[in-house]
């Protein structure tokens, strides 16, 4: 969330920013959040006026009545009645108020940074670095949804009996594949740093507000009416919320935790190879790290998050690109966002396996996530990226890896699945 100070004292700059990430409505909302707001001091000045002067009659009628002046104290009564009636009137209207502008707020996404692109679509994102060699299949070469049937590793028409579409089974060397995924995942997370930790899955109403979630993505998360809980669509939710509400000691920043969950996202897609097979799920699985640090730590802890992402896909012989977001292309909540893409030979294009994005201060603002910095008490950034999301990679694994034989599985994974070869 966008901090009022910021609206107030550089609206231009806001303005600019807003436009950049192509938000239409920026100018309207700038404008009715910046007249609540002065609405909303004109209020607490009254409200305050008058409450001082309510605290001082009533001291001045005490000695009235100490001095035998009744009259004159029930005077000062009357008009502590009217003041009192005046503050309760102002601090309903005050409410109110608040919470318009809350409610604007939380509309507004965040700034993009000054190394943003400008631009409208992922046709318009930077390519950044691009690292290895595309692989070049035969012509019997088929692209994993083929693949998955052949071998019998994981199930969609089952998937589909037990829940319903995008909810997949994996089964033997499916399923193995995953484990061993998730576990190599982990282990070089921790390697880098990172504590793992195991969070809920289910979160409350306040951490989906607490990261950006709601009020944008509600259409998009599964939600439990009855308690009113929402199933994650990453683990970027509640492990960020940990820290929710909290001053966080200088010596332990920067936070470095990662963890593994299952994901669930109800976005779906018109049939086709965009959304077959793999490449798009209501439920999957990710291990995400997220980093919360100092201000001026915040985009050198982004790059080494990158590299983090850049060394699995290195390990895993897989080719792959950098892209930087530009500024139509980006989330809600980013400033500065990465991408990882992995090429698909059978496919013969490029997959998004990993975002990894800086949300400077505007997750810390709602979640109120903050440090101490000589005596003052000031908001952290955070960050977090896929470190990765399993289905596209093993899309890619299946796909630039068969052969006649069956599928060679990169030896960094031979240990974490028992096998080396699928088929």
């Amino acid at each position: 969330m966008l901090q009022l100070s910021v609206l107030r004292d550089q609206t231009d700059f806001v303005l600019a920013g807003l436009a950049k990430k192509r938000y239409a409505t920026g100018p309207a909302d700038v404008a009715a959040i910046l007249d609540l707001d002065q609405r909303r001091r004109q209020l607490q000045t009254s409200h305050d006026s008058a409450q001082a002067e309510a605290n001082k009659l009533a001291q001045q009628i005490g000695g009235l009545m100490k001095a035998g002046d009744k009259a004159g104290a029930e005077t000062l009564k009357t008009r502590t009645a009217e003041l009192k009636q005046h503050t309760q009137a102002a601090a309903a209207e005050l409410a109110q108020v608040e919470k318009e502008q809350q409610q604007l707020l939380y509309k507004l996404p965040n700034l993009p940074h000054a190394s943003v692109p400008e631009g409208r679509a992922a046709a318009d994102n930077e390519i950044v670095r691009e690292h290895g060699t595309k692989p070049e299949l035969g012509p019997d070469a088929v692209p994993h949804w083929d693949l998955i049937k052949k071998y019998d590793i994981i199930d969609f028409e089952l998937g589909v009996k037990i829940t319903g579409a995008g909810f997949p089974v994996y089964k033997g060397q499916g399923a193995r594949l995953q484990r061993g995924l998730i576990n190599f995942f982990l282990d070089e997370a921790r390697a880098a740093g990172y504590t793992e930790m195991q969070p809920p899955i289910l979160v409350n109403e306040a951490s989906g507000y607490g990261t950006g979630q709601l009020p944008d993505k509600e259409g998009q998360m599964y939600h439990d009416a009855k308690d009113d809980l929402y199933l994650i669509p990453t683990a970027e939710v509640p492990l960020t919320n940990i820290y929710r509400d909290e001053i966080i000691p200088v010596e332990k920043l920067p936070v470095r935790i990662a963890g593994h969950t299952p994901c669930f996202r109800r976005e779906a897609g018109s049939w086709g190879a965009d959304v077959r097979g793999l490449n798009r799920l209501h439920q999957f699985d990710k291990v995400e790290i997220v980093q919360i640090t100092e201000p001026e730590h915040s985009y050198a802890a982004l790059d080494t998050m990158v590299a983090h992402i850049e060394g699995l896909l290195q390990k895993l012989e897989l080719p792959y690109r950098v892209l930087r977001l530009c500024g139509g292309d980006m989330g809600f909540t980013s400033a500065l966002t990465y991408d990882l893409e992995v090429w698909s030979a059978a496919q013969g294009r490029w997959l998004e396996v990993s975002s990894a994005s800086n949300f400077e201060t505007y997750q810390a603002n709602r979640l109120k996530c903050r440090y101490k910095v000589a005596g003052k008490t000031q908001l952290l950034h955070t960050l977090n990226g896929s470190a990765l999301a399993l289905p596209r990679i093993v899309a890619a694994l299946l796909e630039n890896n068969q052969t006649a034989e069956g599928i060679k599985l990169p030896q960094v994974l031979h240990s974490y699945c028992g096998f080396g070869m699928i088929g």
